[in-house]
């Protein structure tokens, strides 16, 4: 079953300023990712083709990196995301008067996966997009007044996935 997700931003400003947010993607004055909301973005090298890592629970490997404007992360047969095969990706789409701040998942799995991702993971991924757009207008010095909100869903969810990690720390500390 087909996994296709997109969520974007448009941006009055040059490609080079947008694409200057995707480069700094895993850094630390990264700009794009919301890592002070969710877990950060992580590899065990610089942002750049074969390096390995991801957020929390979701793994994937850097496929394409074409600085300022698009890079490429295949997903691993591993963590929260194992069943899918495809990737995910930021890039600018540049146009006359604008330019959009693209976010694409673009991957297949099987059904239980693809409940998976309607249910658990796709909920919690389309919060982390908005806000990881919302950043990326912060960090332009856009003000649009609009900021995205977490659905009572994503709450909850994010309630249960703390009261596990808080469970599951416990629990070490105890051996």
């Amino acid at each position: 079953m087909k996994v296709l997700n997109i969520h974007e931003r448009k941006v009055t400003t040059v490609p080079e300023t947008v694409g200057a947010l995707i480069d700094s993607l895993s850094g630390t004055g990264d700009q794009l990712w919301p890592r002070d909301q969710w877990p950060p973005m992580e590899f065990d090298a610089p942002l750049g083709k074969g390096a390995q890592g991801g957020h929390g629970p979701v793994r994937y490997t850097v496929y394409e990196y074409v600085p300022g404007e698009r890079v490429v992360f295949r997903f691993d047969n591993s963590g929260l995301i194992a069943g899918f095969d495809g990737r995910h990706l930021f890039e600018i789409v540049p146009r006359r008067e604008h330019v959009l701040l693209r976010h694409v998942i673009d991957a297949e799995c099987d059904f239980k996966h693809w409940l998976k991702w309607h249910v658990l993971v796709g909920p919690l991924h389309d919060a982390l997009l908005e806000d990881s757009l919302d950043l990326a207008e912060q960090s332009l010095n856009i003000q649009t007044g609009k900021r995205a909100r977490w659905s009572p869903w994503v709450r909850f969810l994010r309630w249960m996935m703390a009261r596990r990690r808080r469970k599951s720390e416990g629990d070490q500390s105890i051996t």
